[in-house]
């Protein structure tokens, strides 16, 4: 076998560190310092995604609309029951009976995967004390949902999908024609992995996009595969 030159050499050595790099960023990005893997035999809970869907009227204005937002639901049911490989063996799912009982935690969970998207996924408003890391916590918050189910950790979804009426299509046409951008739907949402002994937060992922649709069970099943991107498997 012929020896590689020193060129060669070095081009290898520069591309591992960069793929190392860039490894060590996507970590960074998505998993708590010193998470990897959830651990073998380990349970995990799945709580009922807090969403709702709207509709964009003409003047630009939102409009909640209830039979969307439960399409929308059961879309996104089936798209992660589907992806039960990615989610691992042992999966619970908190009941719809238990979610009122339980939506104190669902709102915290909002705010702090709302803190987390602003200062931790986007690089512009960084908080220099958390150094870049994924260091985020739900406290003590979570202790009744697992007293209550024994799960060790709780995937938690927060989504909110908008969609451009036909009279704000309209709009944003005539607006183009004269030159103004406008925007029309979009689709943002958090997932988080929550150790519920600990209540810290040890995964992260978040959509911030124009595209998607979750009235549709192959655009929602799109969705789910973008939010558990890198999602933590079991070992």
């Amino acid at each position: 076998m012929p020896m590689l030159s020193r060129s060669t050499l070095a081009l290898v050595t520069a591309l591992c560190v960069v793929t190392g790099v860039a490894a060590q960023e996507a970590d960074t990005r998505h998993l708590a310092p010193g998470f990897h893997t959830r651990p073998a035999g380990s349970t995990l809970l799945i709580v009922p995604a807090e969403m709702e869907l709207f509709s964009i009227s003409a003047g630009g204005v939102e409009e909640p609309k209830a039979d969307w937002t439960e399409a929308a639901q059961r879309n996104f049911r089936t798209a992660l029951s589907a992806r039960r490989e990615k989610l691992g063996s042992k999966v619970l799912e908190l009941s719809d009976a238990d979610v009122d009982e339980f939506a104190e935690i669902h709102a915290l969970h909002r705010a702090v995967a709302e803190a987390v998207f602003m200062h931790h996924s986007r690089s512009s408003r960084k908080l220099p004390t958390k150094q870049d890391r994924l260091d985020w916590s739900l406290g003590e918050a979570v202790r009744p949902l697992k007293a209550r189910t024994g799960a060790d950790y709780a995937l938690f979804t927060w989504i909110r999908d908008s969609y451009a009426s036909g009279e704000r299509k309209a709009t944003m046409f005539a607006l183009a024609l004269l030159g103004a951008v406008n925007v029309g739907g979009s689709q943002t949402g958090y997932a988080s992995l929550v150790d519920l002994q600990t209540g810290r937060i040890v995964w992260f992922n978040d959509l911030d996009r124009m595209t998607g649709d979750l009235r549709d069970q192959a655009s929602a099943a799109e969705t789910v595969d973008t939010l558990l991107k890198d999602f933590p498997e079991v070992r």
